[in-house]
């Protein structure tokens, strides 16, 4: 049987963090194929051992790198699917290794998660491929219950053993907290231009629709279709989550923001659909990569560079691809400059 994902290492020393992801793997009952080849020392063998696997049904591929780290940009050009880059800290604390592979020139976007994430990698490759795998998605909703269970229990195991003379651990004890599920107001669907849409994409501030058009004309290029909203999960939470929920159609979602990752952040909470991010400079020329990429355990964000939203389309085109053979004629022709975009 082929698996439907390779995790590429670019050393040995990269083991660590390869194991993380194949926990997540393992849990979710994903077949993986796991091999190692540099970038800079075998690039016949990158070259050979991505094509062939691509030719014979990978759907999704993670590369795992430290320092240079050019390995997740090296397999990105020899396959149409959706390469996943892992950042490794070796030295710097793993900054170098993530510039090397977050800021990908278009049109060859790597979805990157934060340094060390492994287990993040996996669980976005998974996301990648539940889309057209109802069962897996069951699995992953089941494996994020998991990952919130430890919040909620951490409570029990940390706070309440803890004894000050001035904390009242028994003041809203979590454990008998009633947690209410937020409802979708029905009113909101109505605000959706197009609720049915493939792709929802959610800007965070007006300045940020430059970003937002240029994705657009490309997703309308490839056919995909899309809605896009202009909110802000800290000003108006009631009407980010609800238009969250009412994309409930939606297979992939795209936050566009500067001044804060909080649109990524939020979308993650809500939906177990794939988040990509697209952190944007603001007025000052300040960016919030880094907070964008830089979830916990769990919750990934598939982020690609600063202010590249054209890569965002990719990308997006990519994960849709895997079960769209249109879209990946379309995708040959645009990265071949075979057409205009």
């Amino acid at each position: 049987m082929t698996p439907k994902i390779m995790i590429i290492l670019g050393s040995g020393s990269d083991i660590a963090v390869a194991e993380k992801a194949m926990d997540v793997l393992d849990k979710l009952e994903i077949p993986y194929s796991l091999k190692i080849a540099s970038a800079h020392r075998t690039p016949n063998l990158i070259r050979e051992i991505v094509s062939q696997a691509s030719d014979a049904g990978i759907e999704v591929f993670i590369g795992i790198a430290g320092l240079a780290a050019h390995l997740p940009g090296a397999i990105a050009a020899y396959t149409p699917r959706p390469v996943i880059g892992v950042p490794v800290d070796v030295k710097t604390g793993g900054i170098d290794a993530l510039q090397s592979i977050v800021q990908m020139p278009y049109p060859s976007p790597i979805a990157t998660v934060g340094i060390d994430r492994g287990d993040n990698a996996a669980l976005l490759a998974a996301q990648f491929i539940a889309l057209h795998d109802d069962d897996l998605r069951q699995k992953i909703i089941g494996l994020r219950k998991q990952y919130a269970y430890k919040v909620y229990s951490s409570n029990e195991e940390i706070v309440q053993k803890i004894d000050r003379p001035f904390i009242k651990n028994d003041f809203l004890r979590v454990k008998d907290l009633k947690i209410n599920e937020v409802k979708i107001d029905e009113d909101s669907k109505s605000h959706c231009k197009n609720k049915d849409a493939e792709v929802a994409i959610i800007v965070g501030r007006q300045t940020d629709l430059p970003k937002a058009k240029k994705l657009t004309v490309i997703l309308d290029r490839l056919k995909i279709t899309y809605d896009t909203k202009v909110v802000c999960p800290i000003r108006s939470n009631k009407k980010f989550t609800n238009y969250v929920k009412s994309m409930e159609n939606a297979k992939i979602f795209i936050g566009i923001s500067s001044n804060s990752s909080q649109v990524t952040g939020g979308i993650v909470g809500i939906t177990d659909r794939p988040v990509i991010g697209v952190p944007c400079t603001n007025e000052n020329n300040d960016d919030y990569m880094l907070t964008t990429v830089s979830m916990p355990p769990g919750v990934p964000v598939a982020t690609v560079g600063i202010n590249n939203s054209k890569n965002a389309a990719v990308l997006t085109a990519e994960i849709l691809a895997i079960s769209n053979p249109h879209i990946t004629e379309l995708l040959d022709k645009l990265k071949d400059k075979k057409i205009n975009l």
